[in-house]
């Protein structure tokens, strides 16, 4: 219901209807796999490729865990539900899935004076679940103004939406798993509230409210800047601006690259692929050296 129509129109993606709201461009979860389009796996999803192809992600023969990333974009046309995600162990035992979710966005457009909302304004876990039955949703809830090229940081626990106006590239942890906190009592075509699961956001929602520092660090690699944007225990993720030619080595298992403007010619070895905005690939282990040339953005992620 908060989908727009921009994965069309701005990302050329054949959508199902002019209320989409998220495209998982780079997923083996189990609810939205996506599927290889080019080379030796053409056809195979992500998640065959994990569970056969070990070797291409130095995944480890007795690694038994699932592709623990997930990349989507959003276009919010209307604001998304209030929500808040579990950390891995709360996933784990309370619902049966194998990850939590902390995640991250980087902000691809915004409308002038967009906000979303990032953690609240309790003081004590009582306080919060006082506020949430009052329905005090202005007093609890923290809003946030963005635009486009500002980067947010919701680790698991953290209340949070994306405002109406925001279209974002978010890199998370492979899970699905939302516990809705409020949804501004917005009805279906049925007049049917959708479900909130206040007792389990409760549980899970880190109170006080604390905003993380992030140790962002800029550093130039030929015709190519590189802003670290966030490294945890789950991924680190950075932004790339390419302005000429680049030659970079593979440090780590693997990188999820999305171009989110421009064009670029990618070499690895003897092979080129044209890349451009929209598109989405993964530099498999043992890539060695490769080389970037063009005008182009990338947001990049790693294990």
């Amino acid at each position: 219901m908060w989908g727009g129509d921009k994965l069309k129109t701005v990302y050329d993606y054949d959508i199902p209807s002019e209320q989409t709201g998220e495209a998982w461009v780079i997923s083996a979860h189990p609810n939205g796999p996506s599927k290889i389009q080019n080379g030796p796996l053409k056809g195979h999803t992500l998640a065959d490729a994990w569970d056969s192809y070990g070797e291409l992600f130095n995944k480890s023969a007795d690694n038994n865990e699932a592709y623990p990333l997930l990349v989507k974009i959003l276009d919010a046309n209307d604001d998304l539900s209030v929500q808040v995600h579990p950390d891995d162990a709360f996933a784990r035992e309370i619902e049966g899935v194998p990850y939590g979710k902390t995640e991250c966005w980087y902000i691809l457009d915004a409308d002038p004076g967009a906000e979303l909302i990032l953690g609240h304004h309790a003081e004590t876990k009582q306080e919060l679940e006082q506020m949430m039955a009052d329905s005090e949703w202005d007093k609890l809830l923290r809003h946030v103004k963005v635009q486009p090229g500002d980067f947010v940081y919701v680790p698991s626990g953290t209340i949070h939406a994306i405002g109406g106006g925001i279209v974002l590239l978010e890199t998370q942890q492979s899970s699905d798993t939302t516990y809705r906190v409020y949804d501004y009592n917005r009805t279906d075509a049925d007049g049917n509230k959708r479900e909130l699961h206040l007792k389990k956001a409760a549980a899970v929602t880190n109170v006080p409210h604390q905003i993380p520092e992030l140790n962002q660090e800029e550093a130039v690699s030929g015709d190519l800047t590189i802003t670290k944007l966030v490294v945890n225990n789950y991924f680190g993720v950075s932004h790339w601006v390419l302005n000429g030619r680049v030659e970079q080595l593979m440090k780590s298992d693997f990188l999820q690259v999305s171009v989110i403007a421009g064009q670029a010619v990618l070499t690895v070895g003897d092979k080129q692929f044209e890349i451009e905005k929209g598109m989405h690939f993964i530099l498999p282990h043992g890539t060695g050296k490769y080389e970037f040339s063009g005008e182009a953005e990338f947001v990049v992620s790693w294990v």
